[in-house]
């Protein structure tokens, strides 16, 4: 497996599992009822329509999606293990930490 793939790999498992990183919402999303906030999280986890428009690298770090009429951006960050700069290697879980954040398109 090449490194785009098993980013794209640990990005997914993030992105629909919440597992391997951490989840973070927007005060736009939190701002939002219950039911959008609980579409919206579902929305993001079974989204898989990456193209090489939105997902050039092939690694599904990041979208734009709608959903109910809210239009929203989701991006995946890869830190190291300090959160202090990019991960060294983002394909290695051992010294990665993901960030998933889901965010109104407008707080952009």
């Amino acid at each position: 497996m090449d490194q785009a793939s098993k980013i794209a790999e640990l990005n997914d498992r993030l992105r629909r599992h919440h597992i391997g990183g951490r989840v973070m919402i927007t005060q736009g999303i939190q701002a939002l009822d219950q039911d959008a906030v609980t579409e919206i999280i579902a929305a993001v986890a079974a989204f898989s329509d990456f193209t090489p428009d939105n997902d050039p690298y092939h690694e599904h770090n990041c979208a734009v999606m709608t959903v109910g009429e809210h239009r929203i951006i989701f991006k995946i960050d890869a830190y190291d293990r300090e959160m202090t700069f990019a991960s060294p290697d983002p394909a290695d879980p051992a010294v990665t930490v993901r960030v998933l954040t889901i965010m109104l398109a407008d707080e952009w």
